[in-house]
This record gives structure tokens, sequence and C-alpha cells, in this order.
């Protein structure tokens, strides 16, 4: 048998059983990609991480990201909380992560006593604007009706910055606390637009003084809600800026309320000459270690 060990964090909070809740194995070495998947599959946590060398000896890590169904390109709170775990490789704070969407930098946050209490990422693309839906299709995917959506700033709006790409919506208060997925809109909505390449996420967001609060759902990839996001809560904060017509911006998003599982995230956004850049932040809390067996025989 082959042992492999793991630990889970709960990412973008400061207690335990807050925040989004990740695994990291850190040493993947000999786990193939099949395997990896069949590992994110079977914790069933929103995301894995699997940390292997570097390919390029100046960076930390390649980290490979899956959810539950499929590999990902980049994630937030997957490299806040992996880079939390492997803190002690950091060099003068920083560590480099090799990923599918580029290369991604982790800084290091402390705390006041000079212990590393968390971590912020920065997107690895500048902001990127896609396609826009119809009202009635996005309401009918966030199982509330279209005047929940606000308009008055823009229409329902894909985005991106190295991650999946993520449907931004400004909705109400009401409609916030009511959105419910429709696995069934989702798939209709898929089909009627094929730029969106047989993928959608919803990010669905409200004011809150000078924060936002927000909820996140993606059933087609096995994620019915999200407890905190970073690679949605940096293209909407890289989105508000530009229709901000501002230089740079912060915004603190709270997330994960209505599932019993709080979160904040701390987000910036700048105009640079490549584009808008955005980052994200919070804080990470130890949970669970463990060891995963397998067979000599690698699994098909």
């Amino acid at each position: 048998m082959r042992s492999y060990r793991f630990v889970t964090v709960d990412v973008f909070t400061d207690r335990q059983f807050g925040g989004n809740q990740l695994a990291v194995f850190p040493d993947a070495r000999g786990l193939s990609g099949a395997e990896m998947q069949a590992l994110a599959g079977e914790l069933n946590l929103s995301e894995t991480t699997f940390v292997l060398p570097p390919e390029d000896p100046a960076n930390t890590a390649r980290v490979r990201i899956f959810n539950r169904t499929a590999e990902m390109p980049f994630a937030g709170h997957p490299n806040v909380g992996t880079g939390f775990v492997l803190a002690d490789r950091a060099r003068n704070g920083l560590l480099r992560f090799e990923e599918i969407a580029g290369l991604v930098e982790v800084r290091l946050d402390h705390d006041a006593a000079g212990t590393v209490a968390g971590a912020t990422i920065a997107a690895p693309l500048p902001l990127s604007i896609g396609a826009t839906l119809p009202r009635h299709l996005a309401a009918a995917c966030a199982g509330i009706t279209p005047d929940g959506i606000i308009t008055a700033n823009h229409p329902p709006t894909v985005a991106m910055d190295g991650g999946n790409a993520r449907l931004l919506m400004e909705v109400t208060e009401l409609a916030l606390a009511a959105a419910a997925p429709d696995l069934a809109a989702f798939r209709r909505a898929v089909a009627a637009t094929p730029s969106l390449g047989g993928w959608l996420s919803l990010y669905l967001y409200r004011r809150d003084g000078p924060g936002l609060r927000a909820r996140m759902f993606s059933p087609l990839s096995g994620t019915w809600e999200d407890a905190a996001t970073g690679s949605a809560a940096t293209p909407l904060a890289g989105f508000l800026l530009h229709l901000s017509g501002a230089e740079s911006g912060a915004w603190d998003i709270v997330q994960g309320v209505e599932m019993g599982r709080p979160s904040q995230m701390r987000t910036t956004a700048r105009r640079t000459p490549d584009g808008i850049r955005a980052s994200v932040g919070g804080g990470c809390v130890p949970v669970f270690r463990g060891e995963a067996m397998l067979p000599d025989a690698v699994v098909p």
C-alpha cells in the first residue's frame, strides 16, 4: 500500500468550522491524475490540492487543484490554504506556485505576534469580461424573480482572471437571502449560451455599506453552494473597479453566512499596463490531519 498524508484547513476565517474547507496533500509524488481526482471526490470538499516539485527550481511547487469532478486551472481558497500549509517553504514570506493558469504568487499574512495567520494571492491574469446573460435566464438559475437582479450598474456579466468564468449578478437584499440554484435552469442556460463552453457558475452580490455580501452557486461542478470563492472575489473586485473608472479599490466580501460557514475575503484591484489586476486574502485555521492509503497498482 502507498500512504499519502493530507491536512485540512478552514480558509477565509479566523476560527474553526467557518470559512471554506480545503484538503492539502503536501507531497503528492507518485499519484496519477486519476488518483488525485478520485481522492478529491472521496473527500467531497469543494477543492483539494496536490503539491508536486516545481518544474522551475526558482518556484516553490507545482500545485494541482481538483474539485469533485474536474481539475481546475486556478482557484482562490485552495491557493490561500495551500500557502498557509506550506508556510515553512516560503522565501521572504512569498511562495510561487506553478499552475495550469500560470504562476501564482502567495504572500503570507502574519498576526500581531508574528505567527502566520493566512495568505494573500494575486489572480494570475488580468480581468477579462465576457458575455452577458438575459436577466430572466440568470434569475431562473438563481431561483429568484427577475426583479431581484439590479441592472442599473450592469447586466448579469461573465468575468474571469485566470480561474473559472463567473456570472456576476448584483441583486437585492431579499433576492440574496432567497436564492437557491435551479439545476434544470443551469442546464438550459448552458444549452442556450454556447459562449459559456458548457460551464456556468453564479456569483451573486449586494452592497453592504462599504463592503459586499455574496453567495456562489456552481451545481454543474458538484458545488451546490460555496462558503468562500476567492476566484470569484477577484474578478468581482476587478469588475467593480472597471465600472467605477477609479485607479484602485478595495472591498471586504462576506460570504457563506447562509450556509452557516461565514467567511471574509479582503480584495483589492488596481489598473496596470496590461489591464486590471486583483488580489484576495484572508485567514486560515487548521482542522484535521489524515492519511490516505492506496494500493500499489495505479487505479484506472
